[in-house]
């Protein structure tokens, strides 16, 4: 199983109040992976990443999704390198700075457990 697949199934295992819909688009390019609804009525949309490195890559199309759409759109990092290890959540609007700074960029959450938390809360 790939890694980002991994990471998917780790996201809904540990969300099971979270209504997930994966979103596999051909169609729109730069559309996030992941339309989640929670338990507050709230839709929001997440990008899933795997790297090993601090850098993460964007494609033109996820940039003019998240540049678009700034609220509730969020990228969720897992980074499985040495320097840089675990899970990071971003609000989408930061995708810029993100491309810019990498992992070294402060996140919005620091762990696959507070970022639930935040989504479920939404």
């Amino acid at each position: 199983m790939k890694p980002e697949r991994k990471f998917w199934h780790e996201l809904k295992k540990n969300t099971p109040q979270i209504c997930w819909t994966r979103i596999e688009n051909s169609v729109s390019f730069g559309t996030p992976d992941l339309l989640g609804y929670n338990a507050n009525g709230t839709f929001f949309t997440v990008e899933l990443k795997v790297t090993r490195g601090n850098n993460v890559r964007f494609s033109p199309h996820q940039f003019s999704f998240h540049l678009s759409h700034k609220q509730n759109t969020f990228i969720l990092i897992k980074a499985l390198g040495v320097l840089h290890k675990g899970v990071k959540l971003y609000e989408g609007k930061n995708i810029k700075e993100l491309d810019a700074c990498g992992l070294s960029l402060a996140p919005r959450c620091l762990s696959l457990p507070e970022a639930c938390l935040l989504l479920e809360a939404l």
